[in-house]
């Protein structure tokens, strides 16, 4: 019988947003490819029905109605079923510390951490603002791959991060015919991300809209369109009429990204990415890698984002590009469409040799002790 594993993560908080549903399917796919049964779990104490909504739809969508539950509080059968699973399971996979009640996840054999933030959440567990909830873990991961290097600032207390390269499936992400020139540069961000300024020992870290009005001009830097799936708030609107008049083509993410299938039909629509990182990641040199950008390159699509210090832990320069300046941007996006099919083939190369489920989770699987 394979061994179980309870893969906790934020869908229902999370409505029409295709992009962070394929952040959490993708480790369940990662790990059934692998062949261990796995099962699903998010813990949102106030959900509403629209957030309940889309839970169930990403979970039919996923395959998983049979296995994923949504624990909404302590009086429901909701918790009951996921301790139950939890008692089953020999690994508890918790992504961003989604489910925070212990007694869900405590009775797993072992529990990883799965760190989405690089930065954010060291201070603030460094500040105490976490509380305990990083001593509960027997392993802690990040898509930060320079953490605990030493050209990185970000504090690591006592563990021992382990760097994870977003696991993804190229059965998924089918390597489509590429678009014919003039080709599109286009990536799906929100302006300001999901917290505020982070500060911590002094200094405050920047956040993607310091980084967008950075590189404001970055498309008159490239030969082709440059389009954002941009979510930015109306408050904004000062910042969004500076980006279109530089030439940034921006369009609603909810009109063209809001499932997963609508968010994979934009990527395999798309030339390659272009994008610029959140502040506090390239101002750390965390080494941070996006799971869009994973997601990218399966489909074949070659990437160029801003560096955040990740040549240091992976190759970069074919597929997989980044830039730290506006003369490099434009340099490498012309090298991207000089040889674009080579590009395309190294993109999905860099997928199977980095980030497919055996080569993104077996250090992991191997440090925990875990099996199928």
């Amino acid at each position: 019988m394979a061994s179980c594993v309870l893969v906790a993560g934020a869908l229902a908080a999370k409505p029409r947003n295709g992009g962070e549903a394929w952040v959490r399917i993708s480790w369940v796919r990662a790990l059934a490819q692998l062949g261990f049964e796995v099962r699903f779990v998010e813990q949102l104490d106030d959900a509403s029905p629209a957030a309940r909504a889309w839970f169930d739809t990403v979970v039919k969508w996923a395959g998983l109605e049979a296995r994923a539950v949504l624990v909404t509080g302590d009086a429901d059968d909701t918790l009951a079923t996921a301790i139950g699973w939890s008692d089953a399971a020999e690994l508890f996979v918790n992504i961003s510390g989604n489910v925070r009640h212990l007694d869900v996840l405590k009775r797993a054999r072992r529990r990883v951490y799965v760190d989405l933030d690089p930065g954010y959440t060291q201070m603030w567990h460094e500040q105490g603002l976490l509380g305990s909830m990083l001593e509960h873990y027997d392993v802690h991961g990040t898509v930060g791959l320079c953490v605990g290097r030493s050209e990185c600032t970000i504090p690591t207390g006592r563990f021992s991060w382990l760097p994870i390269v977003p696991p993804t499936c190229l059965d998924d992400w089918s390597f489509a015919d590429t678009p014919s020139l003039p080709g599109r540069f286009t990536t799906i961000a929100a302006f300001r991300g999901g917290y505020g300024r982070l500060e911590h020992r002094g200094v405050t870290y920047g956040q993607k809209a310091h980084e967008f009005r950075h590189f404001v001009e970055l498309p008159r830097h490239v030969d082709w369109d440059v389009e954002v799936a941009l979510d930015i708030d109306g408050a904004d609107e000062a910042d969004r009429d500076n980006l279109a008049a530089h030439g940034w083509h921006l369009v609603d993410p909810t009109h063209v990204a809001a499932s997963p299938d609508a968010f994979r039909s934009y990527v395999l629509g798309s030339s390659a990415e272009l994008s610029v990182a959140q502040g506090a990641y390239v101002e750390t040199q965390s080494g941070w890698i996006s799971d869009r950008s994973l997601r990218y390159l399966a489909a074949g699509r070659p990437v160029l984002v801003q560096d955040t210090g990740l040549g240091r832990a992976v190759p970069t320069g074919a597929g997989l590009n980044t830039f730290r300046t506006l003369d490099e941007a434009g340099a490498r996006a012309r090298a991207i469409a000089q040889d674009y099919e080579h590009h395309c083939r190294a993109a999905r190369a860099w997928v199977a040799e980095f980030a497919s489920p055996e080569a993104a989770l077996t250090p992991l699987l191997e440090r925990v002790g875990v099996s199928p």
